[in-house]
């Protein structure tokens, strides 16, 4: 079957109105089956997806209206439309108002008018299926979009958990380096000091006292700076010993950065010695 053609199921005890609907509807480009009987009907509909059922209101047994709000409670996504004469108008004017029918045909019809009115019902199927179908993705992108949102609020509070113990190792390394009882200095790549402990604030050098933000030529000979550039050329701990400072001699330890900090910077260390 045609992945969009659509199923209509023709409900009547009379034979030749039956036949009169095949005719009328055979052109349409619809899958027909029919019926002639409620019981029929409920038959047709276990075994096809119908999409429009067309039943006639006087029937043996069941009444159209009684059928197709069977058909209701069972198949609720089905085009519900009644046959029937002037006498019933009433009747089925309740079944509509109580949703067990589309709509109602009288008979006789007029045959443009009815298969006007069927395509327009088959629309409506169309168009409630389309937002049926859109309801559902809305429905799964929210999800999606639900797990994204847990996904990330976990990743965020993995990450200030990280966070807050890489502060914690910070301060405890600055601590830690606070209390280290020899002057220890880091200077960047450009040049500038970028690191000073306690002990290292206490020396003394041509430029007063050695602060972050100074540069190393401000504080230091050139001798320093030769040793530093080495360092960093060969990336290898440098020493420069009996280094004068603060009227005191001193072996520099200089060692570059590694890991992910490589080629960024290099520590001195400071440690005094006789001379």
């Amino acid at each position: 079957m045609n992945e969009h053609q659509h199923t209509v199921l023709c409900v009547d005890d009379e034979e030749n109105i039956l036949h009169s609907l095949k005719r009328l509807l055979r052109k349409e480009g619809y899958r027909l089956l029919t019926a002639i009987s409620g019981a029929e009907g409920l038959k047709l509909f276990e075994e096809n997806e119908v999409h429009l059922v067309i039943s006639d209101q006087r029937m043996p047994q069941m009444s159209g209206t009684e059928f197709l709000s069977v058909v209701k409670d069972r198949y609720p996504d089905a085009i519900r439309v009644v046959l029937t004469g002037y006498t019933d108008v009433d009747a089925i004017t309740e079944s509509i108002n109580k949703g067990h029918v589309y709509k109602f045909f009288l008979k006789p019809w007029n045959d443009q008018s009815l298969k006007l009115e069927i395509k327009q019902a088959l629309d409506q199927y169309d168009l409630i299926q389309a937002n049926k179908m859109l309801d559902q993705k809305v429905v799964q992108k929210n999800e999606e979009l639900k797990k994204i949102n847990e996904n990330l609020e976990m990743l965020v509070q993995e990450r200030t958990k990280e966070l807050e113990i890489q502060n914690q190792a910070l301060e405890l390394s600055q601590a830690i380096l606070e209390d280290v009882p020899i002057p220890i200095i880091g200077v960047s790549e450009e040049g500038l000091i970028v690191l000073v402990n306690e002990e290292a604030r206490t020396l003394s050098c041509s430029c007063g006292g050695i602060d972050v933000g100074k540069g190393l030529v401000d504080c230091f000979s050139n001798d320093v700076e030769g040793k530093i550039a080495s360092a960093f050329t060969i990336n290898t701990a440098q020493t420069l010993k009996g280094y004068r400072l603060s009227d005191k001699a001193y072996d520099i330890d200089l060692t570059p950065l590694s890991g992910r900090f490589s080629g960024q910077g290099i520590v001195l260390t400071l440690k005094q010695v006789e001379g």
